[in-house]
């Protein structure tokens, strides 16, 4: 789809390399028809979707793509027009330029039209993580998300392994050998390590082409081994130099005679040493083989190490318990088969969007929330919901689940994820947090040295839910009734009590969908008109690279990034002072 972060790439990337070639000079017919098919198929039916719509000739992520397109078609129209008038280079030069200007002209109108009624979409704040320092992107949804980290340098080699070093000999030997085919390795290898090197997520990027690179560094190595062994049929040839004498006076038989002795030792010594340099080629080539089978094998032996514990559910974890004993943790799957078993179907979760997905498929139950992250504003209701006053956020589930599920027991438990949630949901709902970046919702150091949670964290839901029956905190069972509680404390599931029948069967009613067109599959639930109150202090999020942002929450953006900044500097102070402890 054309809204799919793995097909944005996948369309830039190909553009990329088209533009590039360009520049290059190697602009044929070829490359006309092949890059103008793959666009036109390719968009006219990612559009037919009704999700993706006019996204790809409106966000400006894939903007990119299309402008080179008609690049293009200018491109062949000059060159059509430049072979029918002949024209001479001079000429041809200055006629691609004054077509190259009109076109320049026609698309800044269509810019400057367009843009202030906001038809181009903004720069997606993922999109914008790559060309900024973490968590400096402007929105806490995106800076929460650890795959956003940025790549550590040991990473490379724990999924790469021996390609890390193989990749670049490819990488110089594409580059010795250009060409059309060899330039696509190049720009996807640069390109690649440029994004995956910005988030750690990307190093899935990298594969391809790092199988393409040590496949051609490979090759060469095997091609000039094996030509080493074969033999070649050389005729050998006496060459007879001919001196020629000023005075052409015949020279002395000594003389003769001693020429030939000398060519004679002059031959020997060069086949001596041709024959020396061809062993030493052999031997080469020989431990070159041996060196190439040994790394292969062991690269072999590491991808299959390496792919059971990719292979293997995520969500079930091997542990030891006291005793020593391995053991099987396999609450997440316990809980979604408990919810599967034992609610109704039409049972609405509350949970944080990380464990949407596995609600979807596992619980076969429908979750408020999973990883289509785009509506920022709903993922911050939730996120108010969680990280809000226990008892007020009461007020607000009862109309939009029937349970809660939380992820306990320490960990990444939704406890310790918790400030991030804090931030998400004040970055919509703005009385939440007393600064941006909820400094005052967290782990804080109290006066006898001991961290304990703040105030409002020990109010919040999450808290209550996640830490019930744990010290003094006590969950309000006329709100919310645990009813599930897995084998080793992972998972906890609340039933919330009394929820609201008529704003269910408000939302669960087809009238109160807005289609996109009649009869499509695509209609977007609403939220019931009892959430209107708290609905109404909602600000809109507006990303920084909005064109019709003007300037909009300019303060609130800059005290965040103060606040994050802050925050660096009291994290490596603290560490500074343990280390010297």
């Amino acid at each position: 789809m054309s809204c799919w972060g793995g097909y944005v790439f996948v369309l830039n990337m190909v553009a990329l390399h088209a533009m590039t070639l360009v520049v290059l000079g190697r602009f044929t017919k070829k490359l006309y028809l092949s890059y103008s098919l793959f666009y036109m198929i390719g968009t006219l039916l990612a559009m037919q979707v009704p999700v993706v719509g006019l996204t790809p000739l409106k966000s400006l992520e894939q903007l990119g793509a299309a402008v080179i397109f008609l690049g293009f078609q200018v491109l062949m129209f000059c060159e059509v027009h430049i072979k029918k008038q002949q024209m001479s280079r001079a000429n041809a030069m200055m006629y691609r330029a004054k077509v190259g200007f009109l076109a320049l002209c026609v698309c800044i109108t269509c810019i400057v039209f367009f843009t202030p009624s906001g038809f181009f979409g903004p720069i997606s704040s993922r999109v914008r993580a790559l060309f900024v320092k973490h968590t400096k992107t402007g929105n806490p949804l995106v800076d929460s998300v650890a795959e956003h980290q940025p790549a550590r340098a040991n990473a490379y080699f724990q999924y790469l392994q021996t390609y890390c070093f193989l990749s670049p000999i490819g990488f110089l030997v594409s580059l010795m050998y250009f060409g059309d085919v060899p330039s696509f390795s190049i720009v996807y290898g640069i390109t690649a390590y440029f994004f995956s090197h910005k988030m750690m997520r990307l190093i899935l990027l990298m594969a391809p082409v790092a199988s393409i690179l040590g496949g051609i560094a490979i090759g060469r190595f095997v091609a000039w081994s094996v030509d080493q062994f074969q033999e070649k049929n050389e005729d050998s040839t006496v060459c007879n130099e001919v001196i020629s004498i000023k005075n052409d006076e015949p020279k002395g038989k000594k003389k003769k005679k001693k020429q030939a002795i000398e060519m004679e030792e002059k031959d020997e010594l060069q086949n001596t040493v041709a024959a020396d340099v061809k062993l030493l080629k052999k031997l080469i080539a020989v431990i070159l083989m041996a060196v190439t089978y040994i790394v292969l094998d062991r690269f072999y032996y590491k991808s299959w190490k390496i792919a059971l514990p990719l292979s293997n559910p995520s969500i079930i974890q091997v542990g030891r318990d006291k005793e020593g004993r391995i053991v099987k943790i396999d609450d997440y799957r316990e809980a979604y088969w408990w919810l599967r078993d034992n609610t109704p179907q039409d049972s609405r979760i509350l949970a944080w969007w990380d464990y949407g997905y596995q609600l979807t498929s596992i619980a076969n139950r429908t979750s408020l929330a999973d990883g289509n992250t785009w509506n920022h504003e709903h993922i911050a209701l939730l996120a108010r919901i969680l990280t809000g006053h226990a008892d007020k956020a009461y007020d607000i589930t009862r109309h939009l689940a029937d349970y809660v599920l939380v992820w306990s027991g320490g960990g990444g438990d939704d406890v310790a994820k918790s400030p991030h949630l804090a931030r998400i949901a004040n970055s919509v709902y703005r009385g939440m947090c007393t600064d941006p970046v909820c400094s005052n919702f967290g782990i804080v150091m109290g006066q006898d040295g001991r961290r304990s949670p703040s105030k409002q964290m020990k109010e919040s839901l999450v808290y209550n839910l996640v830490m019930n029956q744990f010290g003094d905190v006590e969950v309000n069972e006329d709100h919310f009734q645990e009813v599930f509680m897995s084998r080793y404390g992972k998972v906890r599931i609340y039933r919330v009590v009394n929820p609201d029948l008529e704003s269910k069967a408000w939302v669960s009613n087809p009238a109160n969908r807005k289609c996109d067109v009649p009869g499509s599959w695509f209609c977007p639930g609403q939220y019931p008109p009892a959430l209107a109150p708290y609905l109404e202090e909602a600000t809109t999020f507006v990303q920084r690279e909005h064109f019709s942002n003007k300037d909009k929450d300019k303060e609130y953006q800059k005290a965040y990034f103060e606040g994050l900044e802050s925050m660096r500097k009291r994290k490596q102070n603290r560490e500074h002072s343990q280390a010297e402890l």
